[in-house]
């Protein structure tokens, strides 16, 4: 089957921008939902997204509307990048808007709230009849937008469909890795990014180098005891979208949740940190869904206990690593 042509990014953020200018650098006739006037307006100009990925140029021919009736009008294939709270309102908006049958992409982290559920499972129950694929992996926004190389997994139950997902939005600069684990890359995405708060305060506690190995390593182990219980491939825990995107994320500034995590470790408080941003750090909601899942089902996941903690209860972080270091010691 060939490449579809017509292409709709729902959510004009840093990641929902980015991956227009990708599907439009691809060939693709790419139109992108966005809910700022004044972002949708500047895309429309050809002077990129102020708001989100301020000074990065975007590829010439990219439309945006505030209207998401017409912004999937006669798309082919829908990629939904709103934080992970907002997918089940964003997704029940498609209905009946969306013609039936066209594939949704979800390139939103995390584990919905209250409910515990993955990103596809609540695709799955709003868009009943649409088939779902996952996007994940190590990917900083502003380094895809400016066509920096990149590499990441797509995730499709129908191996024909990925692959045809796949050679829609690939490029030079773009390579992608069909997977049929769903599950697996929805863990690692959501779960990363509470490791990578955890990584953040060790950094901007100085801490050290050797503790924040040891927070990455017994993290990737944490992540990978909850994907195998919820169904997930080791081998999809230790490619891109677990292992690969855990490195990305614990090890540099440009990351929202490390950079969070920092700012924690230094002494602010969490509401004075996100009062300052715009963007959504999803580490911060996914510490209390990832939590909640892995005691739903008996897993434990100290490290992310711990953020959990020092984020929402107001657990001193000496306190917390304190805790950490003084677990019972066991085989590895």
């Amino acid at each position: 089957m060939s490449a579809f042509q017509n292409v709709t990014v729902v959510g004009a953020g840093a990641w929902g921008t980015a991956l227009a200018a990708t599907a439009r650098r691809a060939g693709r006739t790419t139109r992108l939902y966005a809910r700022e006037p004044e972002v949708a307006e500047a895309v429309n100009k050809g002077i990129g997204n102020p708001v989100y990925l301020k000074g990065v140029p975007l590829p010439d021919g990219i439309t945006a509307s505030t209207d998401l009736g017409e912004a999937v009008e006669d798309t082919e294939v829908v990629i939904l990048v709103v934080p992970a709270q907002f997918l089940r309102s964003t997704a029940a908006a498609l209905t009946g808007t969306l013609s039936r049958g066209v594939p949704v992409i979800l390139a939103a982290k995390g584990i919905e709230q209250g409910s515990q559920m993955l990103m596809s499972e609540v695709a799955e129950e709003t868009l009943p009849g649409y088939p779902i694929a996952v996007l994940s992996g190590p990917s900083f926004a502003a380094e895809v937008a400016r066509a920096l190389p990149a590499a990441l997994t797509l995730a499709s139950a129908d191996e024909t469909l990925g692959k045809q997902l796949i050679d829609t939005l690939a490029g030079p600069m773009f390579r992608l890795y069909q997977s049929n684990d769903l599950i697996g890359a929805e863990i690692g995405g959501a779960v990363k990014n509470v490791l990578a708060i955890a990584c953040g305060i060790v950094e901007g506690r100085g801490l050290g180098d050797n503790a924040r190995a040891a927070l990455i390593t017994r993290g990737l182990a944490e992540m990978v005891r909850l994907g195998l219980t919820k169904g997930a491939t080791r081998e999809t825990m230790m490619g891109l979208a677990g292992l690969g995107d855990l490195v990305l994320t614990c090890n540099a500034m440009q990351s929202r949740n490390f950079s969070f995590g920092y700012a924690l470790g230094q002494g602010k408080s969490p509401e004075d940190i996100l009062a300052k941003r715009i963007a959504v750090t999803e580490g911060v909601t996914s510490a209390v869904s990832v939590t909640e899942l892995a005691r739903s089902i008996g897993i434990e996941m100290p490290i992310c206990d711990a953020v959990h903690a020092i984020v929402h209860q107001g657990r001193d972080i000496d306190t917390a690593m304190t805790m950490l270091m003084a677990r019972p010691l066991t085989f590895e």
